[in-house]
């Protein structure tokens, strides 16, 4: 069953209506024909949808980008990535199941692929942390980027956090120190780096995988220096001030391809990547592999300097504007 978001509840009993209709013809011993008002419905949520979609707020699209159903790092390696073999463990603390990463082909090319996994249940959830890595899952990550710097591998990284695990333990052991290695190495290695933010890019623990050469966001994600709560929390001393933050954080995929701080919005299907994955799946697909193609023939020194020049000119679209 689809779980609905707050503001999709009036769309939520039509869908629901409609498919009480059908449910009831179904176990009926009659020859009852409710196919003219079930399909009725239909068309009257389908223009709900739209209308609900077509100007989301900003906060609004934080709830779709953090949508359960919304497909996940996992998700996308099993759809656009053959023979991958995954890698674990920093060889200095432990492996972090909030970071999946390892060798794999992505349309026959061989590439390194890394990135956040939320989970998909309450188990796999509290497994993976909900995306929060800790300072292990960032060693992780160096490891595999200078694995992938060693033997000419294109690094491809999906981005799906609130951001970096702030427990004890993990600043402990250098959450902070971990998060800028990794941002440096992401800096420093002379192979293609493109970066796809999937669902939420927050904080440093986004920056710090999606320090690339081309960074894509699709269309409902969302990618901030903080979440809504978090700022509310600071500036306001009331978390339920989110509203407000969202629309002053611009954190949309709109306002920060204005910026210039990613380079492509990739399209979802009406209603978020949730209701048809195999769509979004694919339409990612298609922007990982031109973002790849648009790399290619480059020399490591020219891939280094192509990075160093687009975080040094970054925000300046929007300051001449």
């Amino acid at each position: 069953m689809t779980q609905y978001l707050d503001f999709e509840k009036p769309l939520a009993e039509i869908e629901g209506k409609a498919e009480e209709l059908r449910a009831i013809a179904r176990d009926s011993e009659d020859t009852m024909d409710v196919s003219a008002e079930a399909e009725g419905l239909d068309a009257k949520a389908s223009v709900m949808l739209e209308d609900l979609y077509k100007s989301l707020t900003p906060w609004r699209k934080c709830q779709v980008a953090r949508h359960p159903e919304r497909p996940h790092c996992r998700d996308y390696l099993n759809a656009l990535f053959t023979d991958y073999t995954p890698l674990a463990g920093d060889r200095n603390f432990a492996d972090d199941h909030a970071i999946m990463g390892g060798l794999a082909r992505f349309d026959g090319t061989p590439v390194m692929v890394i990135g956040h996994e939320k989970g998909h249940d309450t188990k796999t959830r509290i497994e993976r942390n909900f995306g929060m890595a800790r300072p292990e899952g960032y060693r992780k990550a160096i490891r595999l980027m200078d694995m992938a710097g060693r033997f000419g591998l294109p690094v491809v990284t999906l981005v799906d956090t609130p951001g970096a695990y702030p427990g004890k333990g993990a600043e402990e052991r250098g959450q902070s120190e971990a998060i800028a290695r990794a941002t440096e190495t992401s800096l420093q290695i002379g192979v293609p780096v493109v970066s796809v933010v999937i669902g939420e890019g927050g904080s440093g623990g986004a920056v710090a995988f999606a320090t690339a050469n081309r960074v894509a966001m699709l269309e409902h994600s969302i990618y901030s220096v903080i979440s809504p709560e978090g700022c509310a929390s600071i500036l306001w001393k009331d978390s339920e001030k989110m509203r407000e933050a969202a629309e002053a954080l611009r954190l949309t995929a709109q306002d920060l391809h204005g910026l210039g701080v990613i380079d492509t919005i990739i399209s979802e299907p009406l209603g978020g990547a949730h209701r048809d994955a195999p769509t979004s799946i694919e339409n990612v697909r298609a922007a990982i592999s031109q973002m790849l193609e648009d790399l290619s023939g480059k020399s490591p020194a020219e891939l280094i300097e192509d990075r160093r020049q687009k975080f040094l000119q970054m925000g300046s679209k929007g300051l001449a504007a």
